[in-house]
């Protein structure tokens, strides 16, 4: 496993309307996840869990086989123990909750969502995702594939049942967030953000101490630290999802020259831009 993971860069190939993913963490192995948003809708289905789950309703408490539903664009974030953890993470397209065969599930997706199932459901919902995993691996596009996927959606639409958040108002509802507004809308916009400190204090009416301060509440970590995640996984979404050179990748987010690129993706994600492409360019269905 690698040695610190960031809940991402998993990018869904072009043609694809999904991807599926199997996560394991030994017990007290390191793990990392700072406040971030997805460009598509995300499944995370845990098989075993300890900790919390920070989102738009609130925050709540995660339990062994609970499932974790978050929408497009919509910040999120987990805090977890040092006990082992896995779980499956299935992000798929916003377009597919509009197909005909779940068009009726899909006001049950408008918002995120923390759920729990009937314990009878449980194997069911597990199995389901093996399934689905199993053949993604085979055929993405297969219609046994899609149908898969189908079917995990609308079972998790009937059985699930939200889990109660504390009273703590959620982030993104608070004056702190709204005063991020600005730059949240950066992030979600462009594949790097490049403003210092200072400018970036000044989009959001604060001073500069005040916004590091307020930055490092909301996201987990500070400034600095973020815009470079951030431009680490456009430079992953890049890689899977363009013909465009390394070299060229690293110029058009800004970074100083190949090698400052390569050495800060390595560190983030523990393999090269050229190994993180070639894991998609060598997949064979």
């Amino acid at each position: 496993m690698n040695q610190v993971a960031y809940c991402e860069p998993y990018c869904i190939e072009d043609g694809d309307e999904f991807e599926v993913h199997h996560v394991k963490f030994a017990e007290d192995e390191p793990y990392e996840c700072s406040t971030h948003f997805h460009q598509v809708h995300e499944f995370i289905i845990f098989e075993e869990i300890e900790g919390n789950y920070f989102y738009s309703q609130g925050e709540s408490e995660l339990h062994d086989a609970d499932i974790v539903f978050t929408p497009a664009a919509e910040t999120h974030n987990f805090e977890c123990s040092q006990r082992a953890k896995s779980w499956f993470i299935v992000q798929f397209k916003p377009e597919v909750l509009e197909g005909s065969n779940i068009a009726e599930v899909s006001a049950f997706f408008n918002q995120g969502l923390h759920l729990r199932l009937p314990n009878k459901r449980i194997r069911e919902i597990q199995q389901q995702v093996k399934w689905l995993y199993e053949s993604y691996h085979h055929n993405p596009l297969s219609p046994r594939s899609k149908s898969l996927l189908h079917l995990l959606i609308s079972t998790i639409a009937e059985y699930g049942t939200s889990v109660e958040t504390n009273q703590t108002l959620p982030i993104t509802r608070s004056p702190l967030y709204e005063k991020m507004l600005p730059l949240i809308k950066l992030f979600e916009s462009k594949t790097t953000v490049d403003l210092s400190v200072t400018e970036a204090a000044k989009l959001c009416h604060l001073s500069p101490c005040h916004f590091s301060r307020m930055f490092k509440h909301i996201f987990k970590v500070n400034y600095s630290e973020y815009t470079m995640k951030h431009k680490l996984h456009s430079a992953a979404r890049l890689l899977s999802q363009s013909s465009l050179s390394i070299t060229q990748i690293g110029y058009d987010l800004n970074f100083s020259s190949p090698s400052h690129f390569i050495s800060q993706f390595r560190k983030n994600f523990s393999v090269t831009p050229r190994q993180y492409r070639s894991s998609f360019t060598s997949k064979a269905w």
